[in-house]
């Protein structure tokens, strides 16, 4: 056992948990380590997967099965003909000059091949909150935290690896596998993020050194391993500010190298099959294979979490009375009504907190635009640039380098100019609006007439690329780091579950509504309007939000909530007897 565990384990004796089996142990460096490798595993299938092949991958295989609006008779991709240097898919040019749209039968409908994208997407995030909205209760209980991040991971991983199986002829297979793979990532990163208060009130540098100035109650609450002290510290917040955004830049940063690394190799991988018939027989082929990397990559990279993240167990799970005697269907009832219940009251508690439902409000809308611009830009750079997967991969490789640049840049720029955190997230958020109106340059006259700007060229989505990269590189460590201090002790995973409901939840609506514009205006360009308007809404409620009142209203919510660690009987639940019948 190492000093620091020892340490945590003489903390205990002292009486200082405030349940059986608390965690008060000393953040240690092999912990962190044990952090930053889930970020490492599953940023890849975020950046790599959703981010570039998912969208790209989905439109391939049902355009493999789509025929032309114009002419139902004409598919898109023609069949390969052995020996043809040509590449399979076909352009048809309408009366008006524009390209004809791909179209495919899903679900009794016509829909585009761009939007069936953007619809699978919409419904994997929905059920990404339901998900969360179902489990999230019980990882603030027990261990249960990491065997749910263990969980989530490894079925994520296995869904994308079975991409390798999915060909043109059972298209409709890819979004089945698409939904459980982002609501496995969406709920591990979730279940991840909860670790971060943890680790920061047990961190070293966020502890007060004790002195003769300090009084005995004082002492008493740094020796005792408790959180509640350093939340009444008035300087606790700046250190535990600039701790959060130290460790959540370090795991972005880290994250998207990895990613970096894996899109590198998916593009040697591409090269490589451009150089075989096999691409041209299976355009979907190389994306699938790096699909089945990226699965491997999550799991192989998860194993050092489940090695040194340690559980940190939360207060046991609520118990029934005379639990051998109760039947099966009986404590199903029991934990599904405790599930949604300790949800409903995660919601009401939030409710009594207007900074952080300020905060949840601004980034519902932050997470829309943020989500719904990334897959606009691919399905834009595919279908209206007719970008191939190489130059988009390209792409997102000047983005997530970019976005490496961001998340260890903006720390240092922070600390240069005395900027807040919630400064650089406001920041970020009006550069942010950057990107839609470049693509509504493309709208004005007189720029038309250059042929350039406004995303009238290929090369124009690259410096475009690396403005997104610097910008998110900032949101993605701040935007948590700012919400950890509105959570109320002992809530980490079911506020964060929260935090990830009103982030997915909102990414269903801002694609379904490209979806829309695309298969009405059949072109994308006129989302930008959209998005324009989608990113300026968070602004001004970020500008009010007011941190440290926040904070005080979280540690004044958790004083009162010391009765939720008191073990909870069945019979405070009303499940009628006959049911069980």
């Amino acid at each position: 056992m190492s000093f620091e565990e020892e340490e945590g384990e003489d903390l205990r004796r002292r009486g200082g948990s405030r349940y059986s089996g608390e965690d008060t142990s000393l953040t240690t460096p092999r912990e962190l380590n044990g952090w930053y490798s889930y970020a490492i595993a599953a940023e890849v299938f975020a950046v790599v997967g959703v981010g570039s092949f998912l969208p790209v991958t989905l439109e391939q295989l049902a355009r493999g099965q789509g025929f032309f609006f114009s002419d139902r008779t004409k598919p898109c991709v023609a069949p390969y003909q052995s020996g043809s240097a040509e590449n399979p898919s076909t352009i048809r040019i309408r009366a008006d000059g524009q390209e004809d749209q791909c179209v495919v039968r899903f679900l009794g409908s016509e829909v585009t091949t761009a939007s069936f994208a953007m619809y699978t997407f919409s419904a994997a995030v929905l059920m990404q909150a339901i998900t969360l909205v179902c489990f999230s209760s019980f990882a603030d209980h027990g261990p249960y935290r990491k065997k749910m991040l263990m969980a989530f991971a490894y079925i994520g991983s296995i869904a994308s690896a079975l991409f390798i199986f999915i060909s043109p002829g059972v298209y409709f297979l890819a979004p089945i596998l698409v939904i459980i793979g982002v609501t496995c990532l969406g709920c591990s990163f979730t279940l991840l993020n909860a670790f971060l208060p943890l680790l920061v009130s047990n961190h070293h540098e966020t502890s007060r050194p004790m002195d003769e100035s300090s009084t005995d109650v004082e002492l008493e609450g740094l020796t005792s391993g408790s959180t509640t002290f350093h939340r009444s510290d008035p300087t606790k917040l700046s250190r535990d500010l600039a701790l959060s955004a130290k460790l959540s830049s370090k795991g972005v940063g880290l994250g998207y190298v990895a990613a970096v690394c894996v899109q590198i190799v998916g593009i040697l991988i591409l090269f490589l099959f451009s150089k075989t018939t096999i691409a041209k027989a299976n355009p979907s082929l190389p994306m699938r294979v790096i699909l089945l990397m990226v699965g491997i990559w999550w799991a192989v990279f998860t194993i050092p979490t489940y090695k040194w993240l340690r559980a940190r167990p939360g207060p046991p799970l609520p118990t029934q009375s005379s639990f051998q005697r109760s039947s099966k269907f009986r404590t199903f009832l029991f934990y599904t009504k405790f599930s949604f219940s300790s949800f409903w009251n995660t919601i009401k508690r939030a409710l009594q907190l207007r900074q952080a439902v300020i905060f949840l409000i601004a980034w519902f809308l932050l997470s829309d635009a943020i989500a719904t611009i990334s897959g606009t830009a691919v399905l834009f750079a595919r279908t209206e640039l007719k970008m191939g997967t190489i130059a988009i991969a390209l792409l997102s490789i000047t983005s997530i380098s970019f976005g490496i640049v961001g998340a260890f840049a903006w720390p240092r720029v922070a600390s240069r100019y005395s900027l807040t955190s919630k400064q650089v997230l406001l920041g970020c958020v009006i550069l942010m609006e950057i990107v839609p109106l470049y693509g509504l340059l493309g709208y004005v006259p007189f720029i038309r007439k250059l042929g350039f700007l406004g995303l009238q060229k290929a090369w124009e989505i690259y410096p475009l690329g690396i403005v997104h990269g610097l910008i998110m590189g900032g949101i993605s460590s701040y935007a948590r780091s700012v919400y950890a201090p509105l959570i109320p002790e002992g809530s980490e995973a079911a506020f964060f579950a929260l935090y990830a409901v009103t982030d997915k939840g909102s990414s269903a609506v801002g694609p379904a509504l490209v979806g829309w514009i695309v298969d009405r205006a059949g072109t994308i360009r006129p989302a930008f309007i959209f998005l324009a308007i989608l990113v300026l809404l968070p602004g001004p409620l970020l500008y009010w939000l007011d941190i440290e009142r926040g904070r005080e209203d979280a540690a004044r919510m958790a004083g009162k909530g010391k009765d939720q660690y008191e073990p909870v009987r069945f019979d405070s639940f009303e499940i009628d007897d006959d049911l069980e019948n």
